[in-house]
């Protein structure tokens, strides 16, 4: 896509709206490549940059953190490998969250999904999830200003997930994803020395998840938790929009730890700490630009030796404090180093719980004033789960009425 640039929704008019914009979808910015290695980036640039946005309110409230905390609905995007750990049996879980909100007022994120264990013991679990990822109207430019027209691009995946509980403590599970892009479909740029339209680009992926999670009763109510989890994700095809380029897909590798207290019968705090990188080569400083050439295999391999490894680490930090079960208070802190795309904000939220219900809403606190405030400034995200133990089966026969007294 190096004829597209840069892409303007018709109501931003800042330039720093155009540039978060470009970033944030297509993932492929040769200008912004060439300044940034002159600086020493350890930028790492993929496609579909969407399947890395977080679609649950509760991670969102604590930085981000979700591999290890205790598993719901959401699981399905953390890790697949911790549902046969959740409490209930069945749960669906819906997510809205506006996107770039300070900036553009037609994008979003949406999310569903849900999940049931099954089998003895329901020691097995399958799981399923749908996003779809909306950027309202655009009109397209050319890196020179001119129109290569207009359109609605829409990104989308499809999931199906299965894991099992492999002894008490330890579960795995394996995800595989359908992605549909089509962030420039119909855009014509043959006028500029191509040979056609854009088209949508289609890819298959994979996630593989490993979960383990050991509680130690102490005195009366009171006992520790420690959980740790492993997931890779991403894992499958490159993408490709027209027949010139294959670009990587967010392919990623994240750890996560949490520890858990409940220290009475009804205080129950905990804290977490996720870690990832994508296992994508960084840009080359020689060249200005990602190597899009070797398979994905080797993009894997070589994602260990380009750049500065430590500087291409995110961190996510968080804490939850729920009291009886029905209230929680979140808080969280995410970092991103200054040469690998500088993402650094903190989180806030709440969620309430009631019977089977439980709705969650999180905020990303201002940061950084005029150019350089943070473009994710006052994102929210609510989501709302619904989980129960068991189905209640209709019943056939209508009951009996009962006999009249004489």
């Amino acid at each position: 896509m190096q004829n597209v640039k840069k892409y303007n929704n018709k109501r931003m008019t800042k330039k720093l709206a155009l540039i978060s914009l470009t970033l944030l979808t297509t993932g492929i910015t040769g200008v912004f490549a060439q300044t940034s290695n002159s600086i020493g980036s350890n930028f790492v640039t993929t496609a579909v940059p969407f399947l890395r946005i977080s679609p649950d309110a509760r991670s969102g409230a604590m930085g981000d953190a979700g591999i290890a905390i205790t598993p719901d609905a959401n699981a399905q995007y953390w890790n697949v490998g911790k549902i046969p750990f959740a409490e209930k049996n069945y749960g669906v879980s819906v997510t809205l969250t506006p996107w770039l909100k300070d900036l553009v007022p037609d994008i979003y994120l949406a999310y569903l999904a849900g999940y049931g264990k099954f089998g003895k013991d329901n020691v097995n679990a399958v799981s399923a999830s749908m996003r779809y990822f909306s950027l309202g109207n655009i009109n397209y430019t050319d890196a020179q200003g001119q129109s290569l027209g207009t359109g609605m691009p829409r990104e989308y995946s499809f999931d199906l997930g299965y894991s099992r509980r492999l002894s008490e403590y330890l579960s795995a599970g394996v995800s595989f994803r359908y992605i549909h892009s089509a962030i420039a479909a119909g855009v014509n740029y043959a006028k500029n020395g191509g040979q056609g339209e854009y088209s949508p680009g289609n890819a298959g992926a994979a996630d593989i998840g490993v979960y383990y999670s050991k509680t130690k009763e102490l005195d009366g109510f009171k006992s520790n938790t420690f959980s740790f989890g492993a997931v890779a994700s991403n894992l499958g095809s490159k993408i490709s929009y027209n027949s010139t380029r294959r670009d990587f897909i967010p392919m990623n590798l994240g750890l996560g730890v949490a520890y858990s207290s409940k220290f009475d019968e009804y205080n129950r705090i905990t804290f977490a700490l996720d870690l990832n990188k994508l296992l994508v080569p960084a840009i080359a400083k020689t060249t200005g630009g990602g190597d899009t050439t070797v398979s994905v295999v080797s993009g894997i391999f070589k994602s260990f030796s380009t750049g500065d490894q430590l500087r291409q680490i995110t961190a996510s930090i968080g804490a939850e404090y729920w009291y009886q079960d029905m209230i929680s208070f979140r808080a969280g802190y995410f970092y991103e180093d200054k040469t690998n795309g500088d993402r650094q904000y903190i989180t806030c939220g709440l969620g309430v719980k009631y019977n089977v219900f439980q709705l969650n809403a999180s905020y990303l606190i201002p940061s950084g004033t005029g150019i350089t405030r943070n473009p994710l400034s006052n994102t929210l995200r609510f989501s709302l789960i619904f989980e129960i133990d068991k189905i209640e089966k209709a019943k056939d026969d209508k009951e009996e009425e009962p006999e009249n007294k004489q």
